[in-house]
């Protein structure tokens, strides 16, 4: 039986390189202190509305003085996904 011919397969060329894009970082060095600030705060006052039994932060808020507490606190864990 006659051999077949062997064919050449043609040399891999990768494709041209992309150009790469620069990505700009933003400076997140705000990201931690305003994290602590709104977790501090929002301890505080919850800490504030107990030790005074209900008079202060802002007395007539009642208990929802508590939900603002952990509004701040929320708020600094929100804050704390921009965290790179």
């Amino acid at each position: 039986m006659p051999k077949s011919r062997i064919r050449k397969k043609a040399d891999f060329t990768p494709p041209p390189a992309k150009q790469s894009t620069n990505i700009k970082l933003t400076n997140r060095s705000w990201v931690a202190p305003v994290m602590l600030a709104l977790f501090l705060i929002g301890l505080a006052w919850i800490v504030v509305f107990y030790v005074t039994e209900g008079d202060m932060p802002v007395g007539a808020l009642g208990n929802w003085n508590i939900v603002v507490g952990f509004g701040f606190i929320a708020g600094g864990f929100g804050v704390s996904t921009q965290w790179k």
